[in-house]
């Protein structure tokens, strides 16, 4: 597979050297067609407000903050009382709150569960939250807004998943918990022992054949709606009408619905939310696709296709969603390593949320978090587009804090109201934030309005990164990070390139990139290097070489098998002469490096940075100014690495 800072060979076709980031959104045309003069011509959709309903949703193309966990973060929630809570696959729990115009603060952290969860919810107005853990059937319910843990709910079956089935009016705090093993349903009282509740004869019971896998519940029309593993789609009433089946809905038999959906397709539900509003309910499935039904009539309003063959067809039109072509392989890679991981324990569930005003639905896809009208039926803003990570859950935070918090503090002047000063912070004013995950990360990402930060001074220790680092590393990342310590001593910090048209001095970055900078200082003790041509050169971009081949296809590392990037906060391609690892993909550097003749940002987080070239600028712009074969990029004139010195 050849290997190359600018285009890999793909699966899928793109536009190769497009650089285009604009995205192409098709919108669907409906054509005109004559009508009877009585008849209204047919009119695009509009949503009333729209742009005050967007400011309480980020706009930000980056993430502006990110906090740790100790392994792999599972699950986010965002509450109605402000407060995040974040739960990863070792048992973990924290709490953070949001303060309004000054981002959020940590609060407390529980270990709470010996593995990973299963499920978190909370209940409709945000006080209550529970903690299910399949493999040591128990249920935890935490007072939030006092961040306390205040029961703890033992089972004699595996709990798969929960949802509060309870209303303001209601005394108890009623929690439906669903069996891993079989298609029960049983209602408890959260904040009291785990005595089952459900009436005698409860259609509960009998519902479900299969496994409940999710359980949400409609406070406005006291319905809960449950799915299970084999595709089937029920809804049913709270404790007050004794958990009957609904009657005070607009149909009657289940086949006047299109609730068989996911029957008919095949597919299960992997994702169940509730609109705020209550009346409608939206689904992501197996099948990749999102589903938005009408619970009032079971009907399907709209359907989302998310499924990467949809993205990969209308790539090569969409010039790679203007994504660089290095980026969107990759991209895609990681969607197919997600489809094929088998691993139960660090399965990271893939969730959306609906803002607040129900209106619009916010997934994360392949190439961001999508904002998407229903009304409309368009994506009116994507968000996080040019991270490299792949986003898998999102929860959105309140934009206006409530009463109580405003009141908090002192009152503001009419002088500080009726200022237009942006730098205000008015209690009234929107301060959008919502919180991801994302794919084997033990960091949540925090969008606002504002950008992040950039820091063009690499020498000040005093510059702080968006990525907070907030926890300690593990006893064996200490282990490893001593014996790298130890390592780190042998590796030298500058390698001089002696090449046929002159010497080219480069500083090695060893403590940042320790591996490959150990990998390319053996190869030079070894003499691997040497004799080896610069088999490619992009003008005015870059030249590579440290391919035994001479073709671009060859090379492997010192450990005989390809290693993992090494990415570092600090080490940005934001200026010419640095020098990096060429890959076909995420951790798949082998021998081949190159060095760049001008800034390249669009490598950062792609590409492992290891170097900069400190002496000898004129002979790296000499070489990319060669004559060179158009299709390859091959000099015409062979120029080689003769040997390398390190010191």
């Amino acid at each position: 597979m050849a290997k190359s800072p600018e285009e890999v060979p793909v699966e899928t076709k793109g536009d190769e050297g497009r650089t285009d980031k604009a995205e192409k959104i098709e919108e669907p045309v409906k054509k005109k067609t004559k009508k009877a003069e009585v008849e209204p011509e047919t009119t695009e959709k509009t949503l009333k407000y729209e742009e005050t309903y967007l400011r309480s949703v980020p706009s930000a193309s980056q993430y502006e903050k990110s906090f740790m966990h100790r392994d792999t973060i599972s699950h986010v929630l965002a509450t109605q009382t402000d407060f995040i809570v974040t739960a990863s696959i070792d048992g973990h729990l924290k709490f953070w709150k949001k303060k309004h115009g000054e981002g959020i603060e940590f609060v407390k952290h529980f270990r709470c569960h010996l593995h990973a969860f299963s499920h978190i919810c909370c209940n409709f107005n945000g006080t209550l939250l529970a903690t299910v853990c399949q493999a040591d059937n128990s249920v935890k319910i935490f007072d939030v807004e006092n961040f306390d843990m205040i029961n703890m709910l033992k089972f004699d079956f595996s709990p798969k998943t929960a949802a509060f089935i309870h209303q303001a009016s209601d005394v108890v705090p009623y929690l439906a918990i669903s069996d891993a093993k079989s298609g029960r349903i049983v209602v408890v009282d959260a904040k009291s022992s785990a005595t089952i509740l459900n009436p005698e004869n409860s259609p509960l019971d009998k519902l479900h054949s299969a496994p409940v896998t999710h359980i949400d519940y409609s406070t406005t029309l006291d319905v809960a709606i449950s799915t299970d593993a084999r595709g089937f789609v029920e809804m049913w009433m709270g404790f007050r009408k004794d958990l009957q089946l609904p009657t005070h809905l607009k149909w009657k038999c289940k086949t006047d619905t299109d609730l068989y959906e996911f029957l008919k397709t095949k597919s299960t539900v992997t994702c169940l939310k509730i609109s705020p509003s209550g009346l409608q309910f939206a689904t992501m499935s197996s099948d990749k696709k999102v589903r938005i039904f009408d619970i009032l009539t079971g009907k399907l309003i709209k359907t989302i296709d998310e499924n990467l063959g949809k993205y990969t067809s209308e790539a090569k039109e969409n010039r790679n969603f203007g994504l660089q072509n290095m980026e969107w392989n990759r991209r895609v890679a990681c969607e197919k390593e997600m489809d094929k991981d088998d691993d139960e324990r660090a399965k990271q569930p893939v969730a959306f949320c609906w803002d607040y005003t129900s209106n619009y639905i916010l997934y994360p896809s392949i190439i961001g978090i999508k904002v998407y009208n229903i009304t409309t039926d368009k994506v009116v803003r994507t968000v996080g587009k040019e991270e490299t990570i792949r986003f898998l859950a999102v929860s959105l935070c309140k934009a206006v804090p409530d009463v109580r918090a405003r009141l908090q503090g002192a009152a503001t002047t009419i002088e500080t109201e009726a200022a237009e000063n942006p730098n205000l912070n008015k209690p009234n004013d929107p301060d959008p934030l919502f919180a991801c995950t994302a794919y084997k990360k033990n960091r949540f990402y925090l969008f606002t309005n504002a950008e992040p930060f950039a820091y063009d001074d690499e020498e000040d220790e005093n510059a702080t990164s968006r990525d907070v680092f907030n926890e300690k590393p593990k006893k064996e990342d200490q282990i490893t990070a001593v014996e790298a310590d130890v390592e780190n001593k042998k590796l030298s910090e500058f390698a001089i390139l002696h090449t046929s048209m002159g010497d080219i001095r480069i500083h090695l970055f060893g403590e940042e990139c320790s591996k490959t900078v150990e990998n390319f200082c053996t190869h030079s003790r070894r003499g691997y290097y040497n004799g080896l041509t610069f088999h490619r050169v992009i003008k005015s971009f870059m030249v590579q070489t440290g391919d035994p081949t001479g073709k671009g296809t060859g090379g492997q590392s010192i450990w005989g098998a390809d290693f993992e990037d090494e990415f570092h906060p600090r080490l940005r391609h934001d200026r010419p002469f640095r020098v990096s690892m060429a890959n076909a993909g995420p951790n798949s550097n082998g021998s081949q490096f190159f060095i760049t003749v001008c800034p390249a940002d669009w490598l950062d987080g792609k590409n492992t940075l290891f170097g900069e070239v400190v002496e000898g600028m004129s002979v790296v712009q000499s070489i990319n100014q060669v004559p060179t074969f158009a299709k390859s990029g091959r000099p015409r004139n062979e120029i080689k690495i003769m040997s390398v010195s390190l010191k």
